[in-house]
C-alpha cells in the first residue's frame, strides 16, 4: 500500500473538518493505517481533535494540542505533527483551517511536505460566505496557495443547508465548484452529503459521485 499525505482545507464552515475526520474512516476501513493531524488554528467549534478518544478505539491515531490546550481556542500545533508528515509507515491527514493564520501554519512544515508528496483537497460549500460563485472561490483558491506554499490538486463539493438542504441548492454548487475545476485544470469528482439527506439529493448529479458523510462533530451546545 502506498501511504499518502493528503492536506484537508476549506474556508470557515466548509465542513472541511468533517470531511477529514470522514476521510479518515473511510481510509481506516480499507486498511490503511492512518494518522488524523489538527492543523486548524482558527475554528473552535469544529475540530478533529474532539474525536480523538473515539478514534483511538477504532484504532486511528489523532495528533493534536494535549493535556490543558486541547480545547484551547488558541493557535496552538502539537510538535509531533512534523514527524507525523515524516512517518511513511501511515496514510496521514492534515486538517486545516482555511484563512490566512491557518495556512502560515501549514506552510512551516513546507519542505517536509514537499519532500515526501501530498494531495491537498479544497472543500467548498457555496453556501457560505466568500465562496458562492465562480470568482470568490478562484480568490479563495488563490488565497490558500499563496500563504500555504502548497498546490491544491482536487475539489470537493460539500454544498448544504443542514436541515434546509435540498437537490437544487446541491445542483447549483456542484455546476458552480465544475466550472471552477475546468478553468483552474484540477479535479473535481464528488460531492459529499450526510446520510440523513441520501432521499433528497441523488447519485450521479452532472456526472459527479455522491459520498455519504455521517454527522460527527457536533457544535458545543448540541452536547
Amino acid at each position: 500500500m502506498l501511504n499518502k499525505l493528503y492536506i484537508i482545507i476549506g474556508a470557515y464552515g466548509s465542513g472541511k473538518s468533517e470531511f477529514s475526520v470522514h476521510f479518515a474512516r473511510q481510509l481506516n476501513k480499507q486498511g490503511f493505517r492512518v494518522s488524523l493531524a489538527d492543523l486548524d488554528v482558527v475554528n473552535p467549534y469544529f475540530r478533529s481533535r474532539d474525536v480523538k478518544d473515539v478514534f483511538l478505539k477504532e484504532g486511528i491515531e489523532v495528533i493534536a494540542p494535549e493535556g490543558q490546550f486541547m480545547h484551547a481556542d488558541l493557535p496552538m500545533i502539537s510538535p509531533r505533527i512534523k514527524g507525523a508528515i515524516e512517518n511513511i509507515t501511515k496514510t496521514v491527514i492534515l486538517d486545516v483551517g482555511g484563512d490566512p493564520a491557518g495556512c502560515r501554519a501549514l506552510g512551516r512544515f513546507e519542505d517536509v511536505i514537499k519532500t515526501r508528496g501530498y494531495h491537498m483537497i479544497h472543500v467548498v460549500n457555496t453556501n457560505r460566505p466568500f465562496t458562492t460563485n465562480p470568482e470568490e472561490i478562484i480568490k479563495m483558491h488563490e488565497m490558500l496557495e499563496f500563504y500555504s506554499k502548497l498546490h491544491i490538486a482536487e475539489l470537493v463539493c460539500n454544498t448544504n443547508l443542514m436541515e434546509d438542504t435540498n437537490v437544487l441548492d446541491v445542483t447549483n454548487g456542484i455546476n458552480v465548484i465544475h466550472n471552477v475545476a475546468n478553468s483552474l485544470s484540477i479535479i473535481f469528482d464528488k460531492y459529499l452529503v450526510l446520510d440523513k439527506y441520501l432521499d433528497i439529493v441523488p447519485d450521479n448529479i452532472m456526472g459527479k459521485k455522491r459520498e455519504k458523510m455521517t454527522y460527527t462533530l457536533v457544535k458545543p451546545w448540541e452536547i
